[in-house]
């Protein structure tokens, strides 16, 4: 079976499916069945047509594509790297920040990306927030004044239902102190055909603020079909950012990154966060240093447009937030109240006077 004969277009979610799609070798079904035994596999049409099978480095492949390489667990790798537990007052709420929340409506996604920081809590199977569930999430919400942004996530929201969404998105409606919503997700770029004019206009809550953060990690995911959804979740009236992560052998070059994140504002996407790779279990072969990240990040400044620059960030292990760790342009003498030294984009350094 070649890539272009997938049946009914459904997606891969199996490691037999994905060696019959060509995108595994068969000597590999053994090691791989003990990874998906462990971590969900999907791979959606949409991302099968953008892989090269014929190349073992493909950037879209390495995303989705199980490697024997997650069975192995580093000393500093978590299950929960960034601590939502730690900071979850009730099922499917993260109350981490005083004026934000996280709304976890459904555990599955549309892709499993093999570098998720919640791969040990998500996939098919998974509870989705409802009944009972919902309303003690709801009313969480709705006790807490102090909660002005709720950011909706999973699991990816944007595999309910348009009716669902609508549901959830009136009770949020009628909680007066929440101001502003924020969807997270992969789906416009991995599964853009669910993206409808009816769909975004579904989105939209009443006297709410409304933000979309769109993951993508490569310039080849805005595939025109990609490019369609975010128009049209642009052109209802909802705002773009982004959200990538910054991953070993998909986007940690100077010309990919810079592509990506060009590839988000011609699609009025404004880049957000560039996320440090999470010590989730299984991931290290995504992972670079932070020193490493900061050089890349910095080549970004004075080379592309302010609209391109997006904010390095590391989620603290444990749950303690995120913090920028961008890299600095300014340094200052030793001495109290003296000059400063600021570096251009060429490394030219120049004084800067006190006060």
């Amino acid at each position: 079976m070649t890539l272009h004969q997938l049946p009914g277009g459904q997606p891969l979610r199996s490691v037999d499916a994905l060696i019959d799609a060509g995108l595994a070798a068969p000597e590999q079904r053994e090691a791989l069945q003990a990874v998906a035994a462990r971590y969900a596999v999907s791979v959606t049409p949409a991302m099968v047509e953008l892989i090269d099978p014929t190349d073992a480095a493909d950037p879209i492949a390495r995303q989705f594509v199980p490697d024997s390489a997650e069975r192995v667990t580093l000393p500093q790798e978590i299950a929960d790297p960034i601590g939502d537990e730690a900071h979850s007052p009730v099922e499917g709420v993260v109350h981490r920040y005083p004026d934000r929340a996280l709304l976890k409506l459904v555990h599955a996604c549309p892709v499993y990306c093999r570098f998720c920081f919640r791969r040990e809590m998500v996939g098919p199977g998974g509870d989705a927030l409802t009944g009972d569930k919902l309303n003690a999430a709801l009313a969480y919400l709705a006790g807490h004044p102090e909660i002005w942004e709720v950011i909706l996530t999973g699991g990816d929201p944007f595999i309910l239902s348009a009716r669902r969404i609508r549901e959830v998105a009136k009770r949020l409606a009628a909680i007066p102190h929440i101001k502003v919503v924020r969807w997270h997700t992969r789906v416009p770029i991995v599964d853009p055909g669910r993206i409808t004019g009816d769909y975004a206009r579904a989105l939209r809550i009443p006297g709410k603020a409304s933000y979309v953060a769109v993951h993508a990690n490569h310039p080849r995911e805005f595939s025109d079909a990609a490019r369609a959804a975010l128009a049209t979740l642009a052109d209802a009236g909802h705002v773009l950012v982004s959200q990538s992560v910054l991953l070993k052998g998909v986007n940690a070059d100077v010309e990919t990154l810079s592509a990506l994140m060009r590839a988000f504002v011609e699609n009025r996407v404004k880049p957000y966060y560039l996320h440090h790779p999470d010590l989730a279990p299984g991931t290290a072969r995504f992972r670079l240093s932070l020193e490493e990240g900061q050089a890349l990040v910095k080549s970004l400044r004075g080379h592309l447009s302010g609209l391109c620059q997006p904010t390095y960030i590391l989620d603290i292990p444990g749950g303690a937030g995120k913090i920028p760790v961008g890299p600095t342009f300014l340094s200052a003498c030793e001495a109290p109240g003296a000059e400063a030294f600021a570096e251009d984009r060429h490394g030219e350094q120049h004084r800067y006077p006190p006060g």
